[in-house]
């Protein structure tokens, strides 16, 4: 059917295509739609998502950050790099785990002094070098697949403190599920991070929109900030600055 050859040509080019959105460039109702994708589900050709349809699995599997830090590379270090320019003199910043906001650490350049705050063991290599950078690590467990710290320990320390800024990463981004992680212990402490910032600000590459992991972090309205490469549909940019949430995008 030529219908379903549309939707598959659109979504290899968009990776993530939502209802409404198909139901007005292909001039049919939801309902129809909605068959659409569970009979091309069926087939093995995508997958759907809540409201849509991706090309990849939305329960993501979990990886090692060595595997992640292979998948795109170069898109990461364009969002981290305008990250780092998020940085003012002066300030305290919260880095999360996860490749891109990892990659923001080799980016930083501290105007005068800087405070971070890390869970991340990779961030702090790259980041110990700089004498004008104070460091907090986070203790705790380590993850060998993330090569960072959860558990309480973490949690306890980041009850007496406030940061100006938090760069967040996530497994995934849904317009109604919101951010969410593979591992149910990180997102736990990524919840302490956020009541811990002033701001919020994610760094993920569009191959994580209209996805879904295991564990949720937090609806996005908590989110001040997404910074994001060109590959994410005009659609869900539309409906995240709908949402008075800065989409900036890293070409």
């Amino acid at each position: 059917m030529k219908r379903h050859q549309d939707i598959l040509e659109r979504l290899a080019k968009e990776k993530h295509l939502e209802v409404l959105d198909l139901c007005e460039i292909l001039g049919v109702s939801a309902v129809t739609i909605r068959k659409d994708l569970k009979f091309l589900e069926q087939k093995g050709l995508l997958y759907r998502t809540h409201g849509g349809a991706s090309l990849d699995n939305p329960y993501i599997n979990e990886r090692t950050v060595i595997d992640k830090e292979k998948i795109s590379v170069e898109e990461k270090n364009g969002i981290a790099q305008m990250a780092a320019s998020r940085i003012v003199e002066n300030d305290s910043i919260m880095i999360a785990s996860g490749t891109t906001v990892q990659a923001l650490s080799k980016f930083v350049q501290p105007k005068n002094k800087l405070t971070v705050i890390t869970s991340s063991l990779n961030v702090v290599m790259h980041l110990i070098h700089d004498k004008n950078i104070e460091i907090l690590q986070l203790g705790g467990y380590i993850r060998h697949s993330s090569a960072s710290v959860i558990g309480n320990y973490a949690e306890y320390i980041l009850k007496n403190i406030s940061c100006s800024k938090l760069f967040l990463g996530a497994d995934g981004i849904d317009l109604e599920y919101g951010l969410s992680t593979t591992n149910l212990e990180e997102a736990e402490l990524n919840k302490k991070m956020l009541k811990a910032a002033q701001k919020i600000i994610v760094l993920a590459d569009s191959s994580k929109f209209g996805k879904k992991s295991f564990a949720r972090i937090c609806d996005l309205s908590r989110v001040h900030e997404i910074i994001t490469d060109n590959g994410v549909s005009s659609s869900i940019r539309k409906k995240l600055e709908e949402r008075d949430i800065k989409v900036t995008i890293v070409n």
